[in-house]
């Protein structure tokens, strides 16, 4: 990844963002693991699951609104620090919870600090990189995504096998802390980054907005950042489609074992191949857009291009529901979600793209926000689709519908996005002062 410069320590950045990254979605999946054991000892009903991944979601949509704010206030490297403390130590109180109540409330703590991820890290990014190289950066460390709940699959199970569930929470609480001690080492702006070669400090800045200390005379306003389509666009691609990845994250499981009789007690290849699917198309994506803009093309044609080809690829999720074996159906949705996540890394682009870099990290928690307050609304007209017909006795008819669903709101985001940016231009910040 030489990219004609005399060094690659803008690498080792996204290797950070991309361990963060793991380690935040490992965090938030243990509970969905644990949950046949807690439901035993603290006799839950479904309502009282339901309530605690509820509390999660939403303190994840408020969460993204605060860090958002705060990371462009406080600075990528004193922000991402706090946010990964605060959502490490929401994840080892896990372990001392003794009630439904109390395991809600570790999830409040858990969704505010986990918030503060993408903020910090798609700032990061804009900081880090030339447009021409943001989303394949990005697409790195959104691959994390699906590290994360494959690593939860594997090392849930073998640390239950030595120890109880507290110690679950404990040990995988730590290692936000191990991660600490790198970001805290390695990582600075590149301006102050003594590591950074003069070249490839060059290169990374080269086009960017303003120099990071002329930057922090020249605060914000955050709420100028609705006046701007730019910023409509980023809340539709995010508040259309994150539902349905939480679709994809929190119902395949019962899905295959609905339709395909899958024994959820056993480790389960066919999901693994699944969620390792949307690595593929995290990378891929993030490449072909970023290869594009090398190409010549203007960045936001390029990332445009791309979406509409992806959201175009989407409508096989539709399909699904001809698959007549479980890996034809394993096939079609590892296809679903490789699309899913190379869509969503190029519209993780967008705000910094369109944005100065001051502004990203607010723009990201607005969109975000939007993504997970869809992910409290979707999930609602799937439990009445499918509660419906479930009672008519043609569940796979409830799912077949929503595959549908999923697959044409691509192209209905994709039509707004274009709407909303067809004459758009970078925001300047005198703009949002």
């Amino acid at each position: 990844m030489q990219n004609g410069t005399s060094g690659n320590y803008r690498w080792i950045i996204v290797i950070l963002l991309f361990t963060a990254t793991t380690i935040n979605y490992l965090d938030r999946q243990i509970i969905g693991l644990l949950k046949p054991i807690l439901e035993k000892e603290f006799v839950w009903t479904e309502t009282d699951f339901a309530r605690i991944v509820m509390a999660f979601t939403a303190a994840y949509a408020v969460g993204l609104l605060l860090f958002g704010w705060l990371i462009d206030k406080i600075g990528t490297k004193t922000g991402y620090s706090i946010t990964i403390i605060f959502w490490s130590v929401a994840g080892m109180l896990h372990a001392v919870a003794r009630s439904a109540f109390g395991f809600g409330l570790a999830r409040v703590g858990l969704g505010l600090g986990e918030a503060g991820n993408y903020p910090a890290a798609v700032k990061t990014v804009a900081e880090w990189f030339p447009k021409k190289e943001r989303a394949l950066a990005t697409g790195l460390f959104n691959a994390g995504t699906s590290i994360g709940v494959v690593v939860a699959l594997l090392l849930v199970p073998w640390i239950l096998s030595y120890y109880g569930w507290q110690e679950v929470f404990w040990i995988t609480g730590a290692l936000g802390f191990v991660w600490l001690v790198f970001w805290l080492i390695y990582y600075d702006i590149p301006s102050k980054q003594k590591r950074l070669s003069a070249e490839e400090l060059h290169y990374i800045t080269s086009g960017q907005e303003q120099d990071e200390k002329e930057a922090e005379k020249q605060p914000v306003q955050w709420i100028k950042l609705f006046t701007f389509p730019q910023t409509w666009a980023y809340i539709t691609g995010k508040g259309l489609i994150d539902p349905i990845y939480w679709f994809f994250l929190f119902w395949l499981p019962s899905y295959f074992a609905s339709t395909f009789n899958l024994d959820l007690k056993k480790p389960s290849l066919e999901l693994m191949l699944i969620y390792t699917a949307t690595t593929v198309g995290s990378i891929g994506g993030g490449y072909l857009s970023s290869w594009l803009i090398k190409k010549g093309w203007p960045t936001l044609k390029a990332r445009k291009t791309v979406l509409l080809a992806f959201a175009f690829l989407e409508l096989s999720v539709i399909l699904i529901q001809f698959a007549g074996n479980v890996w034809a159906a394993v096939g079609l949705i590892s296809l679903a979600v490789a699309l899913h996540q190379a869509w969503a890394t190029n519209v993780f682009t967008l705000p910094s793209d369109l944005f100065p870099k001051q502004a990203v990290s607010s723009v990201v928690g607005i969109g975000g926000m939007a993504g997970a307050v869809g992910g409290i609304l979707f999930p609602i007209l799937i439990g009445s689709l499918l509660d419906t017909y479930k009672a008519a006795g043609n569940l796979a008819g409830g799912y077949n519908i929503i595959f549908t669903i999923c697959g044409c709101t691509y192209l209905v985001a994709w039509l707004i996005i274009h709407l909303l940016t067809k004459t758009a231009k970078v925001v300047e910040l005198e703009e949002l002062r």
